[in-house]
């Protein structure tokens, strides 16, 4: 079954460099705030969140470049990449600095974009963010860490091993029963695995360019960990954390308010998408915690 998945605001293109970026707007009074989806994620992710919200703010959610309905170009996706899409934007399109608000790698580009594009921020919510400590401790026995670094070694010095590797998994992947697979795992609540949040990761993985995009995650280079971050962070931070998340559990907000004291941190009944899950809390979360830093 195929749904024909409609916005209650209207699609809104702009240009970058030489790509079209999808965006949606809502709201026409108080301040900025700039809605960042996670991987494979698109603005469709924030719809529960983007008509609360407006109704006390201007509120922007994007498509980061490679997601959504934006343009897919054969590039190496990066943190510093989409933080100069998003640079671009506020400069732009807003026109002042912004509460920016994101997921899963979404938060990881939000907390980049604080970092690196300081004058045009206000301030950071983290929910479920992505990215590791320089002092996280694998969990492989150590003969698995070497033979995982062995063939990630080999992996990574055979571009047609990633290409076929990647080609396989990215099908496999791609199916609406996988992706209602992986739902299932990292929602608390099956009822909100909707048939329309199924479609709305699928239908953009048809897009052309989306395969090459997927196969990117293999090639990145590391990025900066999130205590390197941290440190260099001048902003109010909101940590909103689903704390049945399997893939980043509790232990990591931990470590987020160890590095940056001055973080609030809020854990949630729910899984690794809090503001789809339980909109209600985090619509409210967010509210209150921008009017404190107004």
């Amino acid at each position: 079954m195929t749904l024909t998945l409609e916005q209650t605001q209207p699609h809104l293109d702009w240009h970058w460099q030489d790509w079209c970026v999808h965006y949606v707007h809502q709201g026409q009074q108080g301040p900025p705030l700039l809605l960042i989806h996670g991987f494979g994620a698109s603005t469709d992710h924030w719809r529960k969140n983007i008509e609360v919200l407006s109704q006390s703010y201007r509120v922007w959610a994007i498509d980061l470049l490679g997601f959504g309905r934006s343009q897919k170009p054969s590039l190496t996706y990066t943190s510093e990449l989409w933080c100069g899409q998003l640079q671009s934007f506020c400069e732009q399109v807003v026109q002042e600095p912004v509460f920016v608000v994101g997921n899963s790698l979404g938060g990881a580009v939000a907390l980049n974009f604080a970092v690196d594009c300081p004058q045009w921020c206000r301030g950071v919510v983290l929910l479920n963010c992505a990215g590791r400590f320089s002092d996280q401790t694998p969990t492989d026995p150590p003969q698995g860490r070497n033979l995982l670094a062995t063939w990630r070694r080999q992996f990574f010095r055979s571009p047609a091993l990633i290409a076929v590797i990647s080609f396989g998994l990215f099908h496999y992947m791609r199916r609406r029963s996988q992706i209602r697979k992986v739902l299932l795992q990292i929602y608390k609540d099956p009822a909100a695995v909707t048939d329309r949040l199924v479609e709305e990761i699928y239908q953009p993985a048809l897009d052309r360019g989306a395969l090459e995009v997927f196969s990117a995650v293999f090639k990145a280079p590391p990025s900066r960990t999130l205590d390197q971050l941290l440190e260099a962070l001048q902003h109010p931070l909101l940590l909103l954390w689903g704390e049945a998340d399997p893939w980043i559990t509790p232990g990591k907000a931990t470590q987020f308010c160890q590095h940056y004291p001055a973080a609030e941190l809020q854990l949630l009944d729910a899984g690794h998408c809090p503001h789809d899950e339980r909109p209600d809390l985090v619509n409210a979360a967010i509210d209150q915690w921008v009017q404190k830093n107004v």
